[in-house]
This record gives structure tokens, C-alpha cells and sequence, in this order.
């Protein structure tokens, strides 16, 4: 079992930068591959990153690739999500996942992930 909580959200102006950070709890964290999806209420959740287990393979949506870098700490029981150059479209509730029982990167689908944390919002004004 993994519970995961997410901090780091807030207000931007565009063209600013926010770190996401997700904690989380469990002995075997450094086993699961994590990712990051956003979701406008009313909207399923898009994928945005996702990173492998030891954290040498990532992932991107096209719409983040370049701005946006995936990382963690298995030490600590980390991801981040470090957002650059961010735009009002990025504007969303973002949320960390991990995906159970996989080795490499996980899906895009937010429906094949086993445990979520509860979002942190990012708002970025024009």
C-alpha cells in the first residue's frame, strides 16, 4: 500500500516556474514507477510525465516536453514535478500516481494506476 500527498501548487503569473513535490509513505516506494497527470473538473485526468522506478527513464506529454522534468528521491519517498515557462492552459489540479506491479514507465491511462494522492492546484495567470 502506498499513500501519496502532493504540495507545491499555487499561483503563478505565466512564464513563472513551481516545483510539485509528492510524498510517499510505504516501504517499497523505489518499486513503484510514478507519473503526474492533471484534470480540469468535469474532465478526465491527461497524463503528463511519468518515470521510471530508479528514475533514469521519463516520459512527457508533448505539451509539457521541454518546460516540464520528472524526478525523485527514492531516499526520501519523493517525486517532483519542476515546471517551467508555465502558461495559462497549464492551469489544472496536477496529481501523482504509482502504478503497482510494472517494471519501466507507467501507463498514460490514469485507469491502470493503483494509488493516488489527493491533487494539488496550479493556477498561472495571463
Amino acid at each position: 500500500q502506498v499513500q501519496l500527498v502532493e504540495s507545491g501548487g499555487g499561483l503563478v503569473q505565466a512564464g513563472g516556474s513551481l516545483r510539485l513535490s509528492c510524498a510517499a509513505s510505504g516501504r517499497t516506494f523505489s518499486s513503484y514507477p510514478m507519473s503526474w497527470f492533471s484534470q480540469v473538473p468535469g474532465k478526465e485526468r491527461e497524463f503528463v510525465a511519468a518515470l521510471n522506478c530508479n528514475g533514469i527513464s521519463t516520459f512527457y506529454a508533448n505539451s509539457v516536453k521541454g518546460r516540464f522534468t520528472i524526478s525523485r528521491d527514492n531516499a526520501k519517498n519523493m517525486v517532483y514535478l519542476r515546471m517551467n515557462s508555465l502558461k495559462p492552459e497549464d492551469t489544472d489540479v496536477y496529481y501523482c500516481a504509482a502504478k503497482a506491479g510494472i517494471n519501466g514507465l507507467g501507463p498514460r491511462s490514469e485507469h491502470e494506476y493503483d494509488y493516488w494522492g489527493q491533487g494539488t492546484q496550479v493556477t498561472v495567470s495571463s
